[in-house]
């Protein structure tokens, strides 16, 4: 990830934010009084975005300082002093809200990440991917920190991998009809996934000489004999509402993927709060 992935988001989230008028209140308050402020965790997880966090204040304020005592992926639990902010107090005042809020989102999504990663690891050796269920705008920010936390992502958009879905494979009439369709129009330039809703659909993937077959939707049971039947021709994706509590087992089947759209689509935030050192 590089600064390009997110300077659109804090320009965004300043405009928003101060608007012409800026921090009313800091603005009132302060003139050029220096100041230094603590980061620090109120939640235990994973630490992600820190880079963010840093580059609010530098947009803002160039002379402001950020020291983090921790870096990426690092765990973190409540009271830990994560990072030292020092500046003018007005800038400090001005971007507190902004800064937090990214570190927040980004922290939060490698905690769960995290904590899938662990669950999936009790059964098996499944891998977590994430989705493409994502907040517009902040897909790469979320795939980062979908990372950070010891997941992988998946596709990044529609146009990095194949993917038939039930809706393709309705609308074309088949499997092999979608399968030869894509075939056709980009040969074997991108990977292909099939979305399989029974063991029928599994074999007419595998017919079609498809890398990764999405076991969407199936019980634990049917997902067992999918394993059975694709005995390695093609990789394993299990799929559809997969919960915390799910993961040990699923993997435990063998599948070689669990994906796991609530990672990126509705994640708790981690707690952090700024505080100023007098």
């Amino acid at each position: 990830m590089t600064e390009k992935d997110y300077q659109k988001l804090i320009e965004m989230a300043f405009d928003e934010d101060l608007e012409t008028l800026g921090d009313v209140t800091s603005r009132a308050i302060f003139d050029d009084q220096p100041c230094r402020a603590a980061l620090i965790a109120k939640d235990s997880g994973i630490l992600a975005g820190s880079q963010v966090f840093a580059d609010v204040y530098r947009y803002f304020d160039k002379d402001v300082q950020v020291e983090f005592y921790f870096h990426e992926g690092d765990s973190l639990k409540p009271g830990d002093k994560v990072a030292d902010i020092s500046g003018k107090a007005l800038s400090i005042l001005s971007c507190e809200r902004i800064s937090l809020n990214f570190l927040s989102f980004t922290s939060g999504i490698a905690s769960k990440a995290n904590e899938l990663v662990l669950a999936a690891r009790q059964g098996g050796s499944a891998v977590i991917l994430d989705t493409r269920k994502t907040l517009p705008g902040f897909r790469v920010l979320s795939k980062y920190a979908v990372k950070i936390g010891g997941a992988q992502n998946h596709r990044m958009g529609l146009f990095d991998m194949v993917m038939i879905k039930d809706n393709h494979i309705d609308a074309c009439g088949s499997i092999s009809r979608a399968v030869d369709a894509v075939k056709k129009k980009w040969g074997a330039r991108f990977d292909i996934e099939v979305e399989c809703r029974n063991l029928e659909e599994v074999q007419e993937a595998l017919d079609c000489g498809v890398q990764v077959v999405m076991l969407d939707n199936m019980d634990n049971a049917t997902m067992a004999n999918a394993v059975k039947l694709v005995k390695g021709r093609a990789k394993t994706e299990a799929s559809g509402n997969m919960a915390l509590h799910q993961l040990r087992e699923v993997s435990a089947l063998g599948v070689d993927y669990i994906s796991v759209g609530m990672v990126t689509k509705s994640v708790k935030a981690f707690d952090f709060s700024l505080e100023v050192l007098l």
